[in-house]
């Protein structure tokens, strides 16, 4: 506990983060454990995103909006599918959870909150996010699967923060439609990928309707 906080705010601590705790069960959209993500392979995370986009965190600020706290992450867009964003173009979201604590108006502190598993995000970091719609209540938005859903380049690789393990757990698509760099790709159970090739084969399933047709199973 931060030694300069008063009595009087150690006191407003507890209820204000029993109250967080409430508020970041209603936000998500897929129920979670306290210690176990549900695990989601890359054909659910294509089809329960609102959007897929690719680029570059530029800017991070966090706040309090109608009592509940959040971090905006704000992309410049490389590319995008299931939306239409212009390259280039800025792109802005909110999370649930604050940067930094934050001294209330009446004394209290807001203390930086995550829900486990939630995403983080580093500005200067390029990274490909597939997001869920927003949050009816609250407008908040969550990668597929939490930090399942947010991969991020190192040189031509992508990876989450899983090391995209079990990425392709589950899910079978017709080898028809599979270059030999995409076959491959399929066979890791884990580990880092051409990010070249994991964009073009979602943008394929994407604008080939996979799931639809029944492709990607």
């Amino acid at each position: 506990m931060n030694p300069h906080i008063s009595l009087r705010s150690r006191r407003g601590l507890l209820p204000a983060l029993l109250g967080l705790t409430a508020i970041a069960a209603s936000l998500l959209t897929s129920p979670i454990q306290a210690s176990q993500l549900v695990p989601q392979n890359l054909k659910q995370m294509i089809q329960a995103s609102d959007l897929i986009v690719s680029g570059e965190v530029s800017q991070l600020t966090d706040g309090i909006a109608h009592g509940v706290p959040f971090t905006e992450v704000t992309l410049k867009v490389r590319s995008s599918l299931k939306q239409e964003l212009a390259e280039n173009s800025s792109y802005s979201f909110r999370q649930y959870g604050l940067l930094k604590t934050r001294k209330m108006s009446d004394g209290r502190y807001l203390l930086a909150s995550k829900i486990e598993g939630m995403a983080s995000w580093t500005v200067g970091e390029k990274v490909t996010a597939f997001l869920n719609k927003p949050a009816l209540r609250t407008g908040l938005v969550t990668p597929v699967g939490l930090a399942q859903g947010k991969f991020t380049s190192s040189g031509s690789q992508l990876a989450n923060s899983f090391n995209n393990r079990d990425l392709f757990k589950g899910m079978t698509v017709d080898p028809s439609v599979l270059n030999a760099r995409e076959a491959a790709m399929l066979a890791k159970h884990g580990g880092a990928v051409e990010g070249g090739v994991l964009t073009n084969f979602v943008k394929r399933a994407v604008n080939e309707q996979w799931i639809a047709k029944g492709v990607m199973r």
